[in-house]
């Protein structure tokens, strides 16, 4: 299992999602109770059906740059970029199921 990291430094994502094929920017605070149960399952998903999309965590208290950069003003918002280009945004209320299928396409077409 990987571990989760966390971005501080908008400089070091961009450098990062340059360099990453796929990577999942997960956007919460410690506050968010919605964002606090989610974000295992989201790990999770990861692990078990795309192990090759990095994830990284960002909290939107300690970096407000990087959230206003990309727009993630809600909590918990998930943004899964594949080489280089946003694909998928998904705010608020996030279900796994529909999460899955979403990267699903994209995933095969890059990874297989």
């Amino acid at each position: 299992m990987r571990e989760i990291k966390n971005i501080n430094s908008l400089e070091h994502l961009e450098n990062m999602l340059r360099e990453t094929k796929a990577v999942l920017l997960y956007f919460s605070t410690n506050s968010c109770n919605v964002g606090e149960a989610l974000e295992p399952k989201v790990y999770d998903l990861l692990n078990t059906n795309f192990p090759k999309i990095a994830f990284y965590k960002v909290d939107m208290n300690f970096s407000p740059e990087i959230a206003a950069k990309y727009s993630a003003f809600t909590e918990p918002t998930i943004l899964v970029f594949f080489e280089g280009k946003e694909t998928i945004r998904k705010s608020r209320n996030i279900g796994i199921y529909e999460l899955h299928s979403a990267i699903l396409r994209p995933y095969k077409l890059i990874f297989e």
